[in-house]
């Protein structure tokens, strides 16, 4: 290999580029390939189609969009063109995260704004475009997209949602509450005009008060989600919802001893683990999505956390960590996988969680083989041992898991994502005339899928930014901003 181009990180050009100059002295520390074309020379290209990957590929780079791709005897390198030599390499689009929040659960019901840490963390993991899927600050978020936007700080593209649409007797004292119809059409208009784009419904909403919010939001062409428990998914799918958030764990519409319009007081996961997903009333649901085109959106990161002895708690999790997050996810941990616990909580000598995990994974995968939209994320909240960016690799790899190909996972956490956005024509594959929002991975993931773990380079916009050194500057920092 020739001395110019060892690795990735010695192909720096020291002359600024046309758009560097709105980057800032802040997020121009973590930018490591910055030239107005770029060639990526000898690379597996994984466009995130689910086609195959394309070995020994050329992609050209130029002024924020990918120019062209090409078997690499056959490119045409521009002269000017910054070349990075990537043998061994894969590069795949940038991660589109759709449930990835900017807020971490800090204990006693209580979520703290991550907005130094998580925007770094993200961009890290590959993951270049999220949707927050419920805010708990949402001016907060909305000005850190501002500043994110305008190069004042490192992080991905933000599809800001607005507060929680929650109805009478949440837990959570971060939320309004709806007092009806009126104040949920009243609370949409108010946030689209503030600049939000998106909303999440929550668990006590009523069905009146949903059906005002999705009625109000698709008038100005936004969308609707939700994390819901007072009503059951086909009721919302019926309602006019867009997408719902985490599969099978949260549908409470199975349980016998629901009452319409509540939230139920038993969430009983050994119940949930033995419906059929081939055939009666959990089939005939994911059918009546797909019929009505409502995506779900899988977040597998949060559910493996409850299960006993999953996950192996990697030390990169542990060292973003501030000492006391770290401290509480540990104890959590244990707390999990300990039997009086177990007893106390699910009255079983067996902890249901390993039952209704690999049930959700079932789940998920038959909506997508009966034509379902699933889309992915992270939502790093639960025990607090989900973090942004490690979780959304870590979901890609639970997708597999679930019984999808790495590269069918791979375009479920890209393109999904990009074309529930209404984004298609702009991020989520690798093809000429987009944006250059990639993802530079050693190793193969289109075979091994941990692979995706090893980020190097992410570009955003054409420019990219050094994954490691966007993990070291928030070290200890995670649970306190």
């Amino acid at each position: 290999m020739p001395k110019h181009c060892l690795t990735i990180a010695c192909c720096v050009l020291a002359a600024s580029s046309a758009f560097s100059q709105t980057l800032s002295p802040q997020v121009k520390a973590f930018v490591k390939v910055d030239a107005p074309v770029v060639a990526l020379t000898h690379v597996r290209v994984i466009d995130g189609t689910g086609a195959a990957a394309r070995e020994d590929q050329t992609i050209i780079l130029s002024h924020g969009k990918i120019e062209a791709v090409s078997d690499a005897a056959a490119a045409n390198v521009p002269k000017d063109a910054q070349v990075l030599d990537l043998h061994g390499y894969s590069v795949i689009p940038g991660l589109v995260g759709m449930h990835d929040h900017m807020f971490y659960p800090m204990g006693n019901g209580i979520f703290g704004e991550m907005g130094y840490s998580f925007p770094r963390l993200y961009l890290a993991g590959g993951v270049t475009t999220i949707r927050t899927t419920g805010s708990i600050e949402p001016y907060a978020d909305l000005e850190l997209k501002k500043q994110i936007d305008q190069g004042e700080t490192p992080g991905p593209k933000i599809h800001v949602t607005g507060p929680y649409l929650e109805g009478a007797g949440t837990f959570a004292v971060q939320m309004h509450q709806l007092s009806g119809p009126e104040d949920a059409t009243k609370t949409v208009n108010f946030w689209l005009d503030e600049g939000v784009d998106n909303f999440k419904a929550y668990m006590f909403i009523t069905p009146a008060e949903l059906a005002a919010a999705v009625t109000a939001a698709h008038k100005r062409g936004a969308k609707v989600t939700g994390h819901l428990c007072s009503i059951g998914f086909r009721e919302a799918a019926a309602i006019g919802i867009d997408d719902l958030e985490h599969g099978l764990l949260v549908d409470t519409e199975f349980y016998p001893w629901k009452e319409a319009g509540e939230c139920p007081d038993k969430h009983d996961y050994d119940f949930i683990s033995k419906l059929d997903v081939a055939n009666g009333p959990l089939h005939e649901m994911i059918l009546d999505l797909v019929q009505r085109h409502v995506a779900v959106t899988s977040t597998l990161p949060v559910f493996e956390m409850f299960e006993p002895g999953r996950p192996a708690m990697q030390q990169r999790v542990l060292d973003a960590l501030s000492p006391d997050a770290r401290s509480a996810v540990l104890s959590n941990k244990v707390r999990a996988g300990d039997m009086d616990a177990i007893r106390q909580r699910y009255h079983s000598e067996v902890s249901p969680w390993p039952a209704a995990f690999q049930k959700e994974l079932e789940f998920e995968h038959a909506f997508a083989q009966a034509g379902g939209l699933l889309l992915a994320g992270l939502d790093p909240t639960g025990m607090g041992g989900v973090l942004a960016g490690f979780g959304d690799q870590r979901e890609v790899e639970l997708l597999v898991e679930a019984g999808f190909t790495p590269l069918e996972a791979i375009h479920i956490a890209t393109a999904n994502g990009a074309q529930f956005l209404g984004e298609a024509d702009k991020i989520g594959t690798i093809a000429a005339g987009k944006q250059a929002d990639l993802v530079v991975i050693k190793g193969d993931p289109s075979k091994k899928i941990e692979d995706i773990e090893n980020v190097e380079t992410v570009f955003k916009d054409g420019v990219g930014y050094d994954s490691s050194k966007l993990i070291e500057s928030v070290r200890g920092v995670v649970g306190s901003r």
